[in-house]
């Protein structure tokens, strides 16, 4: 999987305009989320639309609390593997809301989000998985600040405000697949 400008090559590429540049060009901090619009439903086009900021809000009656809603992630791993690419790992995705790290407030500055097509009690696909640990192989060979210490979930990051990505994801799988 190589790099050229923050993007990724093997990835479907659907660019957010919900983005900014880092303050300090930093990527030491990988967060792993889960996403599902409608909540619970899987394979739609309505996660693209969001992060791109053209969601029908009309598709669904739960999407109206989603209107004028800015939000982005890096990358988005489908239920069946498919990697797509929002942001430039270069800049800076808004999907950390407000947010703290060993102290540090505002992950976004310096962290990478990826989103996990799921919910916190549906078992991830195996094709995530090997995707995810794909990705995040890559992800350590282009920013060397980043390792598997470096590694947490968004309810790690906005606890009592974030329970992403949930009991359902197996982290002692993921970690196992990063060691080789």
């Amino acid at each position: 999987m190589g790099f050229s400008q923050g993007w990724i090559g093997a990835a479907r590429r659907c660019e957010s305009p919900h983005f900014n540049r880092r303050p300090d060009n930093e990527v030491s901090l990988l967060v792993i989320h889960n996403i599902s619009l409608p909540a619970g439903c899987f394979g739609l086009p309505y996660i693209d639309q969001l992060f791109q900021g053209c969601l029908d809000r009309d598709a669904d009656a739960s999407f109206c609390e989603l209107d004028g809603l800015r939000v982005s992630a890096h990358f988005l791993i489908r239920r069946d593997g498919e990697l797509v690419q929002y942001v430039s790992c270069d800049d800076r995705a808004w999907h950390a809301g407000v947010s703290s790290y060993r102290g540090r407030e505002g992950c976004n500055d310096f962290a990478i989000g990826i989103e996990l097509e799921g919910t916190d009690d549906t078992p991830y696909s195996d094709a995530q998985y090997q995707q995810l640990v794909q990705l995040t192989l890559a992800l350590f060979d282009a920013y060397p600040m980043l390792n598997v210490d470096a590694i947490v979930g968004h309810c790690d990051i906005a606890p009592g405000r974030k329970t992403d990505p949930g009991e359902s994801f197996d982290w002692t799988r993921y970690k196992k697949g990063l060691e080789g």
